[in-house]
């Protein structure tokens, strides 16, 4: 019984504390620390790979192997970034904007 305990705890400390470096849930991080794991069921590798790629979308590991992308990045692809950037900006600013307005008009009773 202890020595499980010690183990599980051994292995909680051995863990690669990746919460300083990005900020993914607990879930997120763990998942990405095991790896992702998917089952083939009737040996259905269409779907399983489908899946396998769901979950990369949403664990967030595709965006990192897509940041460390060593080779050149075409300018058209920088422009389609960039404007996706600009655009997720935006909006955010904008919904910003709107909670303000929402909580200073639940401060002033209105």
């Amino acid at each position: 019984m202890m020595s499980s305990v010690a183990k599980h705890v051994s292995t909680i400390f051995n863990r690669p504390n990746v919460a300083l470096l990005n900020p993914l849930s607990w879930e997120q991080q763990l998942q990405q620390w095991r790896g992702i794991r998917v089952k083939v069921r009737n040996n259905n590798l269409d779907q399983a790979l489908f899946l396998m790629q769901r979950k990369m979308q949403s664990s967030g590991m595709e965006r990192l192997i897509k940041r460390e992308q060593l080779h050149h990045i075409k300018n058209s692809e920088k422009r389609v970034l960039a404007r996706k950037l600009l655009e997720r900006k935006l909006r955010s600013q904008d919904l910003a904007r709107k909670l303000k307005s929402i909580l200073i008009k639940k401060v002033r009773g209105l």
